[in-house]
């Protein structure tokens, strides 16, 4: 059987990646420019700014991408793009770049969606895992508690009314003086804290989440308190936002009978969600899977996987694609 090959390219945000990716799971190469470092000092992502940078430097970022795969454009079956959720002057970088390269080449173009990207980096971290299954996204975009009821099928039992978790972080972070990015800068100082203060958790009756509560708890206490020690307040915090999520995800496992559940997202990096889900696989017997912590972030290899499902599936687009900002899961 004649191996496929994919190029995936994504832009959704602030990163420029470019992928080369084989049947889908295993990565030839996997490129990417952060702009972290520019948009640390606005505190956030300037979007324009973004897409300035993702023109400047895809070109580069596909050429390097080639050149560890250690083939040429030839090689390629088709091509796999993000066109959303994401910024759309990001996300048209990407799908123009893609368009662009498909109707030179002559190769297919395969519309990805980025959420979808996020479930499938774990087919590339655990080549055994197919589904069904339960994937907890946690991101700075979205938190999704998603039943993978095959390659190409998504239920989403919850999701957030409000605030997304990652960006509960960033917000939380900024309150308590960390800048940007939030997620990473909790995490380490949440170690040399304790998870000593009470803060709110919110339930509904279903599976969805809200993490404004806890966002505003938090600016109310410091404001209240600016001595508090952010190292407790961090750890309180990561704590508080992790039962919700075990609650609802143990929640789900049980009225579906599933015991094989799947993180994704840039959230999912945090090691202490990690060390708090790797739990349950003794407590009640479940199976956790997570991607390795590159390709939680946003990143083109799990654009190619996920892209590689729609192509063999049939699932190609035309050069009529336009980027989606608010694209959901499944559309």
């Amino acid at each position: 059987m004649k191996d496929i090959i994919t190029l995936g390219i994504e832009s959704s945000c602030d990163e420029t990646s470019v992928a080369v990716v084989k049947n889908g799971r295993e990565i030839l190469s996997n490129v990417i420019n952060s702009q972290i470092k520019i948009h640390e000092q606005y505190g956030g992502v300037v979007p324009e700014i973004a897409s300035r940078n993702h023109v400047e430097a895809i070109s580069e970022v596909t050429k390097e991408a080639l050149k560890q795969a250690n083939i040429t454009f030839d090689d390629i079956d088709h091509i796999a793009c993000t066109y959303g959720p994401g910024l759309v002057g990001a996300l048209l970088v990407g799908v123009s770049y893609a368009k662009a390269l498909s109707y030179t080449l002559g190769k297919p173009l395969v519309a990805t969606n980025h959420i979808e990207g996020h479930i499938a980096a774990n087919y590339i971290t655990h080549k055994d895992l197919e589904p069904p299954f339960l994937c907890l996204i946690i991101s700075g975009g979205h938190t999704h508690l998603v039943h993978i009821k095959n390659y190409k099928e998504f239920e989403i039992l919850g999701k957030t009314r409000d605030d997304a978790i990652g960006e509960a972080f960033d917000k939380v972070a900024r309150v308590v003086g960390l800048g940007y990015p939030g997620g990473p800068k909790i995490d380490k100082l949440a170690k040399e804290g304790e998870a000593n203060i009470q803060l709110p958790k919110t339930h509904f009756e279903n599976l969805d989440f809200s993490f404004s509560g806890i966002k505003t708890a938090i600016i109310n206490l410091h404001h209240k308190n600016p001595d508090v020690n952010k190292a407790d307040l961090c750890a309180s915090f990561e704590k508080t936002v992790t039962e919700v999520l075990l609650e609802n995800t143990l929640k789900a496992a049980k009225e579906l009978n599933i015991n094989k559940i799947a993180l994704a997202g840039g959230v999912s990096a945090n090691s202490y969600i990690r060390e708090k889900f790797l739990e349950l696989e003794k407590t009640h017997n479940m199976k956790i899977y997570y991607p390795e912590p590159i390709l939680c972030t946003d990143n083109a290899a799990m654009i190619a996987c996920a892209g590689y499902y729609n192509f063999i599936n049939g699932k190609t687009s035309d050069l009529y694609l336009n980027a989606i900002p608010n694209l959901k899961l499944g559309e």
